[in-house]
């Protein structure tokens, strides 16, 4: 099976659906047309072997570097080239703890689960 995101006229996901293999290299005409939804519609894929990232709700797509690219978590997050995400500046901790993003420090800080009841 082929998927395939639909654009609105800013690049941005609209939804991602999936198409027939037999109409994976006319993709976009099949659902348009044939399946009668109209619309901009671009192929994605799960391993990524196409446009650096499986299209999700919201991801733009950037035709000059011919992938999708998710939304920017947080303004401190810097854009990878190679991958065409954004990346904290600052790596999370692999110490087997949970964390999360704190943007008013700008670093991880651990989630302590609560004890009380």
């Amino acid at each position: 099976m082929a998927h395939f995101a639909e654009l609105d006229s800013d690049n941005i996901v609209l939804r991602v659906v999936v198409v027939p293999n037999e109409h994976e290299t006319n993709g976009q005409d099949y659902l348009a047309n044939e399946v009668g939804l109209g619309g901009t519609w671009i192929q994605t894929s799960y391993n990524n072997n196409i446009r650096k990232n499986f299209a999700g709700v919201g991801y733009k797509y950037d035709s000059t570097r011919d992938a999708f690219i998710p939304p920017q978590a947080f303004p401190s997050f810097i854009f990878n080239e190679d991958t065409c995400r954004y990346e904290p500046p600052v790596a999370q901790p692999r110490d087997g703890k949970s964390y999360k993003w704190d943007e008013a420090i700008v670093n991880w800080v651990e989630v302590v689960p609560n004890d009380t009841i």
